[in-house]
């Protein structure tokens, strides 16, 4: 009875049309609806009690998208299939969603031109990303098809490659920039969402993942044990970790400029790392092929080496 009181007003059946097809601000549904702030909000609150929707706070932002859960996804869509076809209050919001996706592409792209010299000055220094996301997709082969967790997914790139064989993938990180650039490039893909949240502290309970990929976020970490430990915390017991970073090297500028925490990895030091997160590490790969060699590390939440 509560769904339905809450579904029970045009404006709210819009905003659930809305959600259903991605992540977006209060900002945009208002830009959307052409309606004030407060009452898209009011609308939004009574939405999220009723548990058709999610707020997920990012910083000073907050984003709503449609409830993880399934059976108040299964709710919400009923609903939805029940909106007549070519409604034209719908299809003029899905023409002003639009619009907001395409200034969203415009302002990830204005950032990403602003660091693309970092990342082309980095990537001149080793194979390149081909070779690595491949050595990816080989570890993670044998790997269920259920959830994977991205643990600093930058533009999102591994959700974009990896979620073909996973039900469910999502990103994590740190930076709002980041995250904006990977909203862009996913909001094709159904099965993909990010997460504002910090590594060491993942807003997931124990052994919710079937997978975890940290690809290029360690050398930034402090504590990269820790990281590990908090990706082995969030498998199920026989997931997946895979890591992909550098080697060790003595390339300064990277920590004096790019302000990398550490100078790659050595073979004891992550070995141990993933020991004592409960992690049985599996055959390294070390992809060489320039100034900086990139090894991609599996392991496997208990199990035997």
């Amino acid at each position: 009875m509560v769904q339905l009181r809450a579904a029970a007003d045009p404006s709210r059946l819009r905003l659930l049309a809305l959600c259903a097809k991605g992540e977006f601000t209060v900002s945009e549904l208002v830009q959307i609806l052409n309606q004030s702030q407060p009452r898209v909000s009011r609308h939004l609150k009574i939405l999220c009690d009723a548990g058709f929707l999610e707020r997920l706070s990012e910083g000073n932002w907050a984003y709503y998208r449609q409830a993880s859960g399934m059976q108040a996804r299964s709710s919400a869509n009923h609903l939805l299939a029940l909106l007549p076809d070519g409604d034209p209050v719908i299809a003029h919001d899905l023409e002003r969603l639009d619009a907001v996706k395409l200034a969203r592409r415009r302002s990830a792209d204005q950032y990403f031109q602003e660091v693309a010299g970092e990342w082309d000055h980095i990537r001149s220094l080793y194979m390149g990303d081909h070779g690595v996301e491949k050595a990816i997709q080989t570890a993670l082969a044998g790997t269920p098809r259920g959830r994977l967790i991205d643990i600093g997914t930058g533009t999102g790139r591994m959700l974009e490659i990896l979620s073909l064989n996973m039900t469910e993938a999502i990103g994590i990180d740190s930076s709002h920039e980041m995250l904006t650039i990977a909203r862009a490039k996913l909001d094709r893909l159904d099965n993909c969402s990010v997460r504002h949240a910090d590594m060491y502290r993942l807003p997931f309970d124990g052994g919710a993942f079937d997978a975890a990929v940290i690809h290029q976020v360690l050398h930034h970490a402090d504590d990269p044990g820790a990281v590990l430990a908090e990706a082995a915390r969030v498998l199920k017991p026989g997931g997946c970790v895979v890591v992909a970073d550098f080697a060790r090297h003595d390339h300064q500028e990277l920590r004096d400029v790019y302000r990398h925490q550490r100078l790659g990895f050595d073979q004891a030091g992550m070995s141990g790392w993933l020991k004592a997160a409960g992690l049985t590490e599996q055959p390294p790969v070390r992809l060489a092929g320039g100034a900086l060699t990139v090894v991609v590390w599996p392991a496997v939440k208990g199990g035997k080496g």
